[in-house]
């Protein structure tokens, strides 16, 4: 068995480097967000992307007001299209798809049906569930857009994080977000040679910085200073990275939050591969949100980003040198007692062994060998349930 023996190392890339993402987990997240993203979502620079969500702050008004006092009407300029006539303006405020949504889901109108309808027909429903709302107050946010446009509706109470608040709190600690610090937009995995190579342009096909008219995605990597963990059977280093994405809706579509974690490459899809130690933190939108953010989140973003990697890796060396199992006997009742099913235990096992081998003998064994099991699960629930198991085990070495 390969114990880590050398020291943690963090030198700067200077090529790409090897990776193995055979092991810890696979999270799809991120290539999510870049599948879904159409061209004019994708921003190259962190100060672009500020630029366009702080600038639609600007425009923006926030109000609360009493919702009797909001009257629907078809639109003048389209009998179609529904306008909302709102206290304290002159003009007609019209909502956007998603705020028109958010409306009727606040005075319990169905939606999906209230679409369906002639906007004036609509329009009576919705007057008459503003007129019975029984919290009798709104926050509107309207912003001007060519037009007077209702951008989102909530309850009274509702905490709003600006985009542009979370998209600076990252300025602070990555620049421009293409390499004036160390948190840049990942590079690409070249599967031929499995390297991860953290020199590849910033295009609209390889960001990872997205903002639509509802949210924020950001996803940013240490990719050009390695952390050397431990060493693969070849005797090669365990070469990981560190890693975060946070995300933000000031409109209500999304919760705030911020995940942090270590990763060994990232594919051209924007898949993770090898993700280790993910931890994440959200925020919703209440009443103390921009103080929890302020005092929570921010802080905990600009700590991950300035910490040492020592914990880390001496977390992995702890899981490499605790043998916990060096007989068939005992892995199987290790197993079996940490809740896994006899078919499961013997596909961990073999897992193991195809991998490394050998069977499991340390704790970091196992964990490898579970997450490489939860990567052949279809059902997320399943998944999700044994990364926690891996997580949990890990946490024990430590």
């Amino acid at each position: 068995m390969n114990m880590m023996t050398l020291p943690q190392t963090d030198h700067p890339a200077t090529a790409g480097f090897r990776v193995d993402v055979s092991r810890g987990q696979r999270i799809g997240r991120v290539s999510s967000e870049w599948f879904s993203r159409p061209e004019d979502e994708r921003y190259l620079n962190l100060p672009e992307l500020y630029d366009a969500v702080r600038g639609r702050a600007e425009r923006a008004q926030a109000r609360t007001v009493e919702s009797r006092a909001i009257r629907v009407q078809a639109s003048s300029e389209d009998s179609e299209r529904l306008s909302l006539m709102v206290p304290g303006r002159d003009e007609p405020v019209e909502p956007t798809h998603w705020s028109f949504g958010q409306l009727c889901t606040l005075v319990g109108a169905p939606t999906s049906y209230l679409r369906q309808l002639p906007a004036a027909l609509s329009g009576i429903n919705l007057q008459h569930g503003l007129l019975s709302h029984r919290a009798e107050l709104v926050k509107t946010l309207e912003a001007e857009h060519g037009r007077i446009e209702l951008r989102a509706v909530t309850g009274p109470d509702y905490g709003r994080i600006w985009d542009h608040e979370l998209v600076a709190a990252v300025m602070k600690i990555a620049g421009n977000g293409t390499g004036d610090t160390r948190w840049k937009v990942p590079g690409v995995l070249d599967w031929a040679t499995m390297t991860h190579n953290p020199f590849v342009d910033v295009t609209k096909d390889t960001t990872t910085l997205y903002a639509s008219d509802r949210d924020v995605f950001l996803f940013l990597v240490d990719d050009t200073n390695p952390i050397e963990a431990g060493r693969l059977p070849d005797g090669s280093p365990d070469l990981y990275f560190r890693g975060f994405y946070c995300w933000n809706s000031e409109v209500g579509s999304k919760t705030l939050g911020i995940a942090s974690f270590y990763l060994r490459a990232v594919c051209m899809n924007r898949n993770l591969w090898g993700v280790e130690n993910f931890e994440e933190i959200n925020i919703r939108h209440s009443k103390f949100a921009a103080q929890r953010f302020a005092h929570e989140a921010a802080p905990a973003l600009t700590s991950f980003a300035n910490s040492s990697p020592a914990p880390f890796v001496a977390g992995v060396r702890a899981a490499r040198e605790r043998i916990i199992a060096r007989t068939d006997e005992d892995r199987e009742a290790f197993l079996r007692k940490s809740g896994f099913s006899k078919s499961d235990t013997t596909k961990i096992i073999e897992t193991v062994l195809g991998e490394e081998n050998r069977k499991p003998e340390s704790i970091f064994d196992f964990v490898q060998g579970i997450t490489a099991l939860a990567r052949t699960k279809s059902h997320q629930d399943t998944r999700l349930e044994l990364e926690e198991k891996a997580r949990r085990l890990m946490e024990r070495a430590i």
